[in-house]
């Protein structure tokens, strides 16, 4: 089992080296990138051909890979240790390992509104900007969404629709962080 966890691990390295090579397309790293490909792509694309992982220009498919793998880490490291594991143990992995990455998902669009605040009440133009632009992308769907929820169909000043958009994201971030911790304790206490 410790072997497995190792290898988990190291794959879930190249997957983050993968991930962030991704971001810099413009690079030239030839055969090395190639066989990088080659061993995480397969994993990465299975994920990858699920839609609802997909928001536009968003995709996070990657995030879900990771938590899977990490999901997978702690149950070898368990078995590792222990010699056994119990089913309310793999139930609160699985409830961290979706808390994770939910949380994670909390944190970028708090931030992402917290960003297309300030270049609201900095008066950034940013259709002339590239990254003002995708702070914008990015925080529109977020926005509107959270707006429809809260208010129906009423007209909302735009800055009080970004402060109410960054408290409630806060508040359920928080709250579900409560709610999470009360869920994961009560399975770990499960006693199969």
């Amino acid at each position: 089992m410790n072997v497995l966890a190792t290898l988990t691990s190291l794959y879930m390295i190249l997957i983050f080296v993968r991930i962030m090579l991704t971001w810099f397309s413009g690079a030239q790293y030839g055969r090395p990138l190639e066989i990088l490909s080659g061993i995480t792509d397969p994993y990465l694309n299975w994920f990858r051909r699920f839609t609802v992982l997909r928001a536009g220009m968003l995709d996070l498919s990657p995030i879900v890979a990771m938590a899977v793998l990490s999901l997978v880490n702690q149950v070898f490291l368990t078995l590792a240790r222990y010699g056994h594991i119990r089913l309310g143990i793999i139930l609160a992995m699985l409830v961290s390992a979706l808390w994770s990455a939910a949380s994670f998902l909390l944190g970028f669009f708090t931030v992402v509104l917290i960003l297309r605040l300030i270049a609201y009440l900095a008066r950034q133009d940013i259709y002339y900007n590239p990254f003002w632009k995708i702070v914008d992308t990015i925080s529109q769907p977020v926005l509107y969404r959270i707006k429809r929820i809260l208010f129906g169909p009423r007209i909302v000043n735009y800055r009080n629709g970004l402060i109410v958009s960054i408290l409630t994201l806060v508040g359920i971030a928080v709250g579900l962080h409560f709610l999470i911790g009360f869920t994961i304790s009560l399975l770990e206490g499960f006693p199969l």
